[in-house]
């Protein structure tokens, strides 16, 4: 019976790994260790689970569904020791974590930096993307993500905290440009956008009315990270549209100034996501609702 397994932990790395030398480097096997174990499977199978060529591999039909049994299998082993783990009274284990790049290296870091120092048997293994990441399939235990997930029969949502955002200006820009007091009065000046897959995003704000307009912006520059935009608006090179927690040390610290006070602008939400289990792991557990209750208190969200 045992040997009916072997080789299955081969299978699932070749398939995330794409190919059979990365997945051998992964487990520190050789790609002819990792082929003749692929093959060993598929003899005991009696099937083929790969179509090969020389540069890539790619499942068959019939590899298909054993690699959706595989990980469904996998799935309930795992939901078996978190049922154990459920019972003890210890964080500790580890957690694979994916986030933002931006907001989690900002936001989300700083307080499993700090959980992690107080928990010593607590193992986090963070990653740092703004690309949505398939959780099941990737094999991670958590996500944050800056936007709806949408519905997933799948997975478990929680929404951690609502972010704002705030337009801004160095003195030295605002030097040589007049103060803008009204949205239309932004179209008269050199802003920075933000490009969200090749799209400028929006500049959206609430009229007193309750309605919605959209700024006329005539973009000096454009960048497809804030961090970027920052560093553009410190220099005095423009008007930049920036998420509260990014600003607020530099408004705070003069170094930017707020603009249009007296107009806000739609604000969004962050949450976590896990794929779901009868039995939520403690360490999960304390993990969300540490980031939930840190994020909640902040003023930056």
């Amino acid at each position: 019976m045992r040997d009916r397994f072997d080789g299955v932990d081969v299978f699932i790395e070749v398939i995330k790994a794409g190919s059979f030398s990365v997945a051998g480097s992964h487990l520190a096997l050789s790609r002819s260790a990792v082929g003749k174990t692929i093959a060993r499977l598929e003899e005991r199978l009696g099937v083929r689970l790969f179509h090969r060529t020389t540069r890539t591999v790619s499942l068959t039909e019939e590899g298909l569904i054993y690699y959706e049994r595989c990980l469904r299998a996998v799935h309930e082993l795992k939901e078996g020791a978190e049922l154990l783990e459920s019972g003890r009274h210890e964080i500790a284990g580890k957690l694979r974590i994916t986030m933002p790049l931006l907001f989690g290296r900002h936001c989300v870091a700083p307080i499993l930096v700090n959980l992690a120092a107080q928990y010593p048997q607590l193992k986090l293994d963070l990653h740092f993307s703004d690309h949505t990441v398939d959780l099941i399939g990737d094999r991670y235990d958590l996500a944050i993500r800056n936007h709806s997930p949408g519905i997933d029969m799948g997975l478990d949502v929680r929404a951690l905290a609502t972010q704002g955002k705030v337009v801004c200006a160095s003195p030295t820009y605002l030097k040589n440009s007049a103060f803008p007091r009204d949205i239309d009065d932004l179209g008269q000046h050199q802003t920075l956008a933000y490009l969200h897959k090749g799209e400028i995003f929006p500049w959206t704000f609430f009229l007193s009315d309750g309605e919605r307009k959209k700024a006329d912006l005539n973009p000096r520059l454009q960048f497809d990270s804030y961090d970027a935009i920052t560093d553009a608006a410190l220099a005095g090179a423009g008007v930049a549209c920036l998420p509260d927690w990014l600003a607020h040390d530099h408004i705070e610290g003069g170094r930017l100034l707020r603009l249009l006070p007296n107009f806000s602008m739609p604000r969004f939400d962050t949450y976590a996501v896990w794929p779901t289990t009868r039995f939520m792991p403690l360490k999960l557990r304390c993990v969300v609702d540490t980031i939930a209750k840190s994020l909640t208190n902040s003023r930056l969200c």
